[in-house]
Protein backbone atom coordinates (compact mmCIF):
# COMPACT_ATOMS: atom_id res chain seq x y z
CA UNK A 1 0.00 0.00 0.00
CA UNK A 2 1.41 3.52 -0.81
CA UNK A 3 2.03 6.10 1.31
CA UNK A 4 -0.98 8.07 0.00
CA UNK A 5 -3.41 4.91 -0.15
CA UNK A 6 -2.52 4.89 3.77
CA UNK A 7 -2.69 8.21 5.01
CA UNK A 8 -6.32 8.07 3.17
CA UNK A 9 -7.54 4.89 4.95
CA UNK A 10 -6.13 6.31 8.24
CA UNK A 11 -7.87 9.72 7.71
CA UNK A 12 -11.35 7.73 6.84
CA UNK A 13 -10.68 4.83 9.79
CA UNK A 14 -10.10 7.48 11.96
CA UNK A 15 -12.15 10.78 10.36
CA UNK A 16 -9.38 12.88 11.72
CA UNK A 17 -6.91 14.57 9.90
CA UNK A 18 -5.07 15.99 13.07
CA UNK A 19 -1.39 16.21 13.14
CA UNK A 20 0.63 16.58 16.45
CA UNK A 21 3.14 19.41 16.22
CA UNK A 22 6.03 18.38 18.96
CA UNK A 23 7.29 21.81 19.47
CA UNK A 24 8.77 20.63 23.14
CA UNK A 25 10.45 23.56 24.72
CA UNK A 26 12.52 22.57 27.94
CA UNK A 27 11.51 25.63 29.58
CA UNK A 28 7.73 25.17 29.03
CA UNK A 29 7.20 21.27 30.20
CA UNK A 30 5.93 20.80 33.53
CA UNK A 31 8.25 21.01 36.70
CA UNK A 32 7.72 17.94 37.64
CA UNK A 33 9.07 16.04 34.50
CA UNK A 34 12.44 17.29 35.30
CA UNK A 35 12.52 14.03 38.36
CA UNK A 36 12.64 11.92 34.92
CA UNK A 37 16.62 11.53 33.25
CA UNK A 38 15.07 13.08 29.89
CA UNK A 39 12.37 15.11 30.46
CA UNK A 40 11.89 16.52 27.35
CA UNK A 41 11.51 12.61 26.26
CA UNK A 42 9.11 11.67 28.92
CA UNK A 43 6.60 14.99 27.98
CA UNK A 44 6.74 13.49 24.06
CA UNK A 45 5.74 10.34 25.00
CA UNK A 46 3.11 11.51 27.64
CA UNK A 47 1.70 13.85 24.81
CA UNK A 48 1.89 10.97 22.29
CA UNK A 49 0.04 8.29 24.45
CA UNK A 50 -2.77 10.77 25.48
CA UNK A 51 -3.21 11.67 21.23
CA UNK A 52 -2.52 8.49 19.52
CA UNK A 53 -6.10 8.43 19.17
CA UNK A 54 -7.30 10.96 18.11
CA UNK A 55 -4.31 12.30 15.06
CA UNK A 56 -2.90 10.52 12.44
CA UNK A 57 0.58 12.90 12.17
CA UNK A 58 2.68 13.86 14.78
CA UNK A 59 5.65 16.76 13.37
CA UNK A 60 8.53 17.69 15.57
CA UNK A 61 9.95 20.78 15.21
CA UNK A 62 13.73 20.06 14.44
CA UNK A 63 14.69 23.59 16.09
CA UNK A 64 13.55 22.56 19.43
CA UNK A 65 15.72 19.27 19.26
CA UNK A 66 18.78 20.79 17.70
CA UNK A 67 19.06 23.80 19.94
CA UNK A 68 19.45 20.80 22.74
CA UNK A 69 22.51 19.74 21.03
CA UNK A 70 23.53 15.55 20.84
CA UNK A 71 20.72 14.96 23.69
CA UNK A 72 18.28 16.92 21.86
CA UNK A 73 19.08 14.14 18.59
CA UNK A 74 18.87 11.25 20.21
CA UNK A 75 15.37 12.36 21.95
CA UNK A 76 14.08 13.08 18.58
CA UNK A 77 15.31 9.63 17.46
CA UNK A 78 13.98 7.97 20.74
CA UNK A 79 10.31 9.96 20.15
CA UNK A 80 10.39 9.36 16.06
CA UNK A 81 10.90 5.67 17.32
CA UNK A 82 8.12 6.14 19.93
CA UNK A 83 5.98 7.32 17.64
CA UNK A 84 5.69 4.26 15.74
CA UNK A 85 4.76 2.77 12.32
CA UNK A 86 1.07 3.90 12.05
CA UNK A 87 0.85 7.66 12.50
CA UNK A 88 2.48 9.91 9.50
CA UNK A 89 6.03 11.11 10.92
CA UNK A 90 6.78 14.61 9.73
CA UNK A 91 10.27 16.36 10.31
CA UNK A 92 9.78 20.31 10.41
CA UNK A 93 13.10 20.81 9.24
CA UNK A 94 12.54 23.10 6.27
CA UNK A 95 15.92 22.41 4.87
CA UNK A 96 16.45 23.34 1.14
CA UNK A 97 20.37 23.42 -0.04
CA UNK A 98 22.49 22.22 -3.28
CA UNK A 99 22.30 18.61 -4.60
CA UNK A 100 24.64 16.84 -2.51
CA UNK A 101 24.01 17.88 0.39
CA UNK A 102 20.12 17.27 -0.21
CA UNK A 103 20.93 14.33 -0.81
CA UNK A 104 23.00 13.72 2.72
CA UNK A 105 19.34 15.34 4.80
CA UNK A 106 17.48 12.76 2.88
CA UNK A 107 19.57 10.08 4.17
CA UNK A 108 19.35 11.16 7.55
CA UNK A 109 15.87 11.95 8.06
CA UNK A 110 14.42 9.28 6.18
CA UNK A 111 17.06 6.43 6.77
CA UNK A 112 18.51 7.03 10.25
CA UNK A 113 15.96 9.27 11.83
CA UNK A 114 13.06 7.26 10.29
CA UNK A 115 10.90 9.55 8.93
CA UNK A 116 7.88 9.16 6.80
CA UNK A 117 8.17 13.14 5.52
CA UNK A 118 9.88 16.15 5.79
CA UNK A 119 9.62 20.01 5.08
CA UNK A 120 11.57 21.82 2.09
CA UNK A 121 12.53 24.94 1.51
CA UNK A 122 12.24 25.36 -2.47
CA UNK A 123 14.15 28.66 -3.33
CA UNK A 124 17.26 26.49 -4.60
CA UNK A 125 14.92 25.18 -7.00
CA UNK A 126 14.90 21.38 -8.38
CA UNK A 127 17.94 20.12 -7.03
CA UNK A 128 17.45 20.64 -4.12
CA UNK A 129 14.45 18.84 -3.50
CA UNK A 130 15.11 16.41 -6.22
CA UNK A 131 16.79 13.74 -3.64
CA UNK A 132 14.17 14.10 -1.47
CA UNK A 133 11.52 12.27 -4.49
CA UNK A 134 14.39 9.82 -5.08
CA UNK A 135 12.76 8.26 -2.11
CA UNK A 136 9.40 7.01 -3.41
CA UNK A 137 7.53 5.45 -0.43
CA UNK A 138 8.71 9.10 1.44
CA UNK A 139 6.60 12.84 1.59
CA UNK A 140 8.55 15.58 0.57
CA UNK A 141 6.22 18.94 2.11
CA UNK A 142 7.52 22.02 0.23
CA UNK A 143 6.37 25.51 1.86
CA UNK A 144 3.86 27.14 -0.59
CA UNK A 145 2.46 29.96 1.75
CA UNK A 146 3.61 30.06 5.02
CA UNK A 147 1.33 31.71 7.96
CA UNK A 148 4.42 34.03 9.27
CA UNK A 149 3.94 37.64 9.30
CA UNK A 150 6.93 38.53 6.49
CA UNK A 151 5.22 35.96 3.88
CA UNK A 152 4.27 39.07 2.04
CA UNK A 153 7.90 40.39 1.37
CA UNK A 154 8.31 37.26 -1.45
CA UNK A 155 5.55 34.88 -1.56
CA UNK A 156 2.69 37.95 -2.64
CA UNK A 157 5.30 39.23 -5.09
CA UNK A 158 3.56 39.46 -8.53
CA UNK A 159 5.97 37.63 -11.24
CA UNK A 160 5.62 38.83 -14.83
CA UNK A 161 4.26 38.14 -17.70
CA UNK A 162 0.93 36.13 -16.31
CA UNK A 163 0.73 38.80 -13.26
CA UNK A 164 0.78 35.36 -10.98
CA UNK A 165 1.93 35.58 -7.04
CA UNK A 166 5.27 33.96 -6.54
CA UNK A 167 3.87 30.97 -4.68
CA UNK A 168 1.75 30.20 -7.71
CA UNK A 169 4.53 29.73 -9.68
CA UNK A 170 6.45 28.16 -6.95
CA UNK A 171 3.62 25.97 -6.41
CA UNK A 172 2.83 24.80 -10.21
CA UNK A 173 6.43 24.49 -10.75
CA UNK A 174 7.31 22.27 -8.04
CA UNK A 175 4.38 20.00 -8.53
CA UNK A 176 5.16 18.99 -11.83
CA UNK A 177 8.45 17.42 -10.50
CA UNK A 178 6.60 14.64 -8.45
CA UNK A 179 3.04 12.78 -7.72
CA UNK A 180 0.84 13.64 -5.17
CA UNK A 181 1.87 11.11 -3.66
CA UNK A 182 4.91 12.37 -3.16
CA UNK A 183 4.62 16.25 -2.82
CA UNK A 184 2.32 18.18 0.09
CA UNK A 185 2.83 21.31 0.07
CA UNK A 186 2.43 23.74 3.30
CA UNK A 187 -0.25 26.49 3.51
CA UNK A 188 -1.18 28.53 6.12
CA UNK A 189 -4.22 28.70 8.18
CA UNK A 190 -4.40 31.83 8.29
CA UNK A 191 -4.06 32.32 4.52
CA UNK A 192 -7.37 31.12 3.53
CA UNK A 193 -8.23 33.50 0.79
CA UNK A 194 -5.86 32.01 -1.24
CA UNK A 195 -6.79 28.29 -0.74
CA UNK A 196 -9.43 28.12 -3.55
CA UNK A 197 -6.30 29.48 -5.86
CA UNK A 198 -3.95 26.57 -4.56
CA UNK A 199 -6.37 24.30 -4.88
CA UNK A 200 -7.18 25.07 -8.80
CA UNK A 201 -3.41 24.65 -9.13
CA UNK A 202 -2.86 21.36 -7.29
CA UNK A 203 -6.60 19.83 -6.68
CA UNK A 204 -5.08 16.33 -5.93
CA UNK A 205 -2.30 17.14 -3.63
CA UNK A 206 -2.39 17.24 0.21
CA UNK A 207 -1.75 20.33 2.09
CA UNK A 208 -0.10 20.50 5.40
CA UNK A 209 -1.78 23.57 7.38
CA UNK A 210 -0.16 25.16 10.23
CA UNK A 211 -1.39 27.92 12.24
CA UNK A 212 -4.84 26.81 13.73
CA UNK A 213 -5.99 27.56 17.16
CA UNK A 214 -2.60 29.88 18.89
CA UNK A 215 -2.21 31.65 15.71
CA UNK A 216 -5.74 32.59 14.80
CA UNK A 217 -6.58 29.97 12.08
CA UNK A 218 -10.47 28.77 11.78
CA UNK A 219 -11.16 24.96 11.09
CA UNK A 220 -14.05 25.51 9.17
CA UNK A 221 -13.19 27.41 6.75
CA UNK A 222 -10.01 25.88 6.14
CA UNK A 223 -11.70 22.61 5.37
CA UNK A 224 -14.37 24.35 3.43
CA UNK A 225 -11.86 25.82 0.85
CA UNK A 226 -9.07 23.66 0.89
CA UNK A 227 -10.37 20.24 0.92
CA UNK A 228 -10.43 17.60 -1.78
CA UNK A 229 -12.41 14.24 -2.28
CA UNK A 230 -10.06 12.62 -0.43
CA UNK A 231 -9.56 15.72 2.43
CA UNK A 232 -6.35 16.37 1.50
CA UNK A 233 -5.66 18.40 4.71
CA UNK A 234 -3.35 17.83 8.10
CA UNK A 235 -4.19 20.67 10.49
CA UNK A 236 -1.50 21.06 12.33
CA UNK A 237 -1.94 22.34 16.23
CA UNK A 238 1.24 22.26 17.96
CA UNK A 239 0.99 24.73 21.45
CA UNK A 240 -2.51 24.64 21.21
CA UNK A 241 -2.50 20.92 22.88
CA UNK A 242 1.28 20.29 23.92
CA UNK A 243 0.53 23.06 26.35
CA UNK A 244 -2.99 23.32 27.17
CA UNK A 245 -1.97 22.93 30.82
CA UNK A 246 1.07 23.43 32.36
CA UNK A 247 0.98 20.88 35.71
CA UNK A 248 0.53 17.72 36.22
CA UNK A 249 -2.76 17.43 33.95
CA UNK A 250 -1.00 18.63 31.08
CA UNK A 251 -1.25 15.19 29.30
CA UNK A 252 -5.04 14.80 30.16
CA UNK A 253 -5.56 18.34 28.91
CA UNK A 254 -4.08 17.59 25.65
CA UNK A 255 -6.25 14.40 25.52
CA UNK A 256 -9.10 16.98 25.64
CA UNK A 257 -8.08 18.95 22.95
CA UNK A 258 -6.96 16.80 20.47
CA UNK A 259 -10.65 15.10 21.18
CA UNK A 260 -12.27 18.43 20.75
CA UNK A 261 -10.44 18.80 17.21
CA UNK A 262 -11.08 15.41 16.22
CA UNK A 263 -14.90 15.69 17.04
CA UNK A 264 -14.89 18.88 14.80
CA UNK A 265 -13.07 17.07 11.94
CA UNK A 266 -15.70 14.35 12.32
CA UNK A 267 -18.68 16.67 11.79
CA UNK A 268 -16.67 18.84 9.28
CA UNK A 269 -16.35 15.21 7.15
CA UNK A 270 -19.56 13.55 7.53
CA UNK A 271 -21.11 17.09 6.26
CA UNK A 272 -18.84 17.22 3.54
Amino acid sequence: MSQLQYLVEHIQEKQSFLCVGLDTDPTKIPTHLNDFSQPVLEFNKQIIDATRAFCVAYKPNLAFYESMGSEGWDILKSTVDYIGPHHLKIADAKRGDIGNTADQYAKTFFKDLGFDAITIAPYMGRDSIQPFLEYKDKWTIVLGLTSNPGFEDFQLRKISPNDRYLFEEVIETVAQWGTAGQLMFVVGATRTEYLQRIRSIIPEHFLLVPGVGSQGGDLKETFQKGANDHVGLLINSSRGIIYAASDESFADAAALEASRLNDEMKKLIIQW
